[in-house]
């Protein structure tokens, strides 16, 4: 079945030309996805707080609430995330097949974003039922469609390898933009001080980001394009079915080894982004400083500005895989310095430097490797597994992203996390024990360096980049003998 998506001149793209044009990657791949990017990087660094230190949440039903409700969510989570791969599979329109559902998604996500923060103050039960609602509206339903379709803006906007390398490294500096400079800077100096715990005033600031969503995604949907669906449009192709296409990347290295690399990297990533906030407050510094979050994000910061003049022309030279497992090395080696001494600040902020400068890589070029992989699966299928790729890799963020909020929060239940009070108007903040600090710094720093060696290993496998070029010239021949043999009917 084939999903048809109404077809009116004032929803096409801004952009026309053939080739990347500047504003495409200014507007469509760097200003447009703030917006979304912004909403979610705060979600994912600062939504547990809310819920742990705003609305108290941590030892309800024993503790076992905020362990298993985001599991379970994220489980319905990666359901209709396959689902909505399939409806991109088939969907059809002159706008291609994912940039439509960015348009879709806009007001969606403003709502939803603006509900997860309007719990009301009421029983227990009440709370729980509004969050495990509002939280699957979100995460399920709205940002499950933006996300969806925006994992494959690069891999369908081009063939071209650089002009895709460029747009995936304007895709990751409005990422890194985002979480680098608002939320690793701006909240915690700025914003969480003046929050403390005080529930109507997180209303309104994040009422503010979730609308403020709204706009930029529109726009990011005007000025994107996607080349490669154009290039079969005119073509009559029946969609290859679910077992076909699970057959097609169950069977393929590359696609596996890029898959596992995805899901080891990424929850090790989120377990470090819940953790950060923790481990600053009351580990490293004192709750909400002002100083100790920003000062490690500062040092996050730094490299990743660095590394938007330096990754790709490395990445062009030394080959984009190759670039990735030489990082993770650095990454390994930093996350050990901070260990010999987590609660020393110089030795800290040394090693963190180092570990992000070794971070580059992975958070600049990794769509690129990806988009090179379906072209693989492409030649090697005789079909892209576009949607299915992008359902996979969404529902790693969101399976990654509830089992390291599942685990985190059972750490800290477990451990005996005592939450803040807000004291005639004031927030106090309680002495956490020994074994509440070890579980922040296992959960900050410990996994990581496991996972970067684990990554390593699993990158020498990925080999792509030696046959893409070729490949690719394989499809160019087989799309051409197809519209022939269709003009010659």
């Amino acid at each position: 079945m084939q999903i048809k998506i109404m077809d009116k001149a004032y929803l096409n793209s801004r952009i026309t030309s053939e080739n990347v044009q500047r504003k495409e990657k200014w507007l469509g791949y760097l200003a447009g996805p703030v917006g979304a990017l912004l909403l979610n990087a705060v979600l994912a660094s600062y939504l547990n707080v809310y819920y742990t230190d705003v609305l108290k949440l941590t030892h309800v039903w024993g503790g076992a609430f905020l362990a298993v409700f985001p599991v379970i969510s994220k489980i319905v989570d990666a359901i209709t995330n396959v689902i909505m791969g399939q409806i991109i599979e088939r969907t059809r329109s002159k706008h291609g097949k994912a940039r439509p559902w960015l348009l879709i998604s806009a007001p969606l996500m403003a709502v939803t974003g603006i509900l997860l923060f309007t719990v009301p103050k009421s029983s227990e039960t009440v709370q729980v039922i509004w969050i495990m609602v509002s939280y699957n509206l979100f995460y399920s339903f709205a940002y499950t469609i933006y996300n969806m379709s925006h994992t494959l803006m690069v891999p369908l906007s081009t063939r071209d390898i650089t002009q895709r390398g460029v747009l995936s490294v304007f895709n990751n500096i409005a990422a890194i933009m985002v979480s680098g400079i608002i939320v690793a800077l701006i909240f915690p100096m700025l914003v969480l001080p003046a929050l403390g715990v005080d529930q109507s005033k997180w209303i309104k600031v994040m009422s503010v980001i979730s609308i403020l969503a709204f706009p930029l995604t529109v726009i990011e949907y005007y000025f994107t394009k996607e080349r490669v669906t154009e290039e079969s449009a005119d073509i009559d192709k029946k969609a290859a079915s679910v077992k076909e296409q699970l057959k097609a990347v169950l069977t393929d290295k590359f696609w596996v080894v890029i898959i596992l690399y995805y899901f080891i990297y990424t929850f090790g990533v989120n377990l470090k982004n819940i953790s950060l906030i923790y481990y600053s407050n009351y580990v490293l510094g004192t709750y909400n400083d002002g100083i100790t979050q920003t000062m490690l994000n500062v040092i996050g910061g730094i490299p990743m500005g660095i590394g938007i003049f330096a990754v790709w022309p490395l990445a062009k030279r030394f080959g984009k895989r190759n670039v990735t497992m030489a990082g993770f090395v650095l990454y390994a080696i930093g996350g050990i310095i901070c260990l010999i001494n987590p609660r020393n600040m110089t030795i800290v902020l040394t090693g963190q430097f180092i570990k992000n400068m070794g971070g580059l890589p992975s958070a600049y070029i990794f769509l690129a490797l990806f988009a090179d992989v379906l072209d693989h699966m492409e030649w090697k299928a005789g079909f892209r597994v576009d949607g299915l790729s992008a359902s996979v890799n969404t529902i790693i963020i969101t399976i990654c992203y509830g089992f390291s909020s599942g685990l985190f929060n059972i750490l800290l239940a477990k451990a005996g996390y005592v939450a803040p009070e807000l004291i005639d108007g004031k927030t106090i903040a309680a002495v956490q024990s020994p074994a509440v600090q070890n579980a922040i710094i296992f959960s900050f720093l410990g996994l990581e360096v496991i996972t970067s060696v684990i990554l390593i290993i699993l990158l020498s496998f990925l080999t792509v980049e030696k046959v893409i070029e070729k490949e690719q010239a394989e499809i160019k021949a087989r799309l051409e003998r197809n519209q022939g043999d269709k003009n010659d009917r």
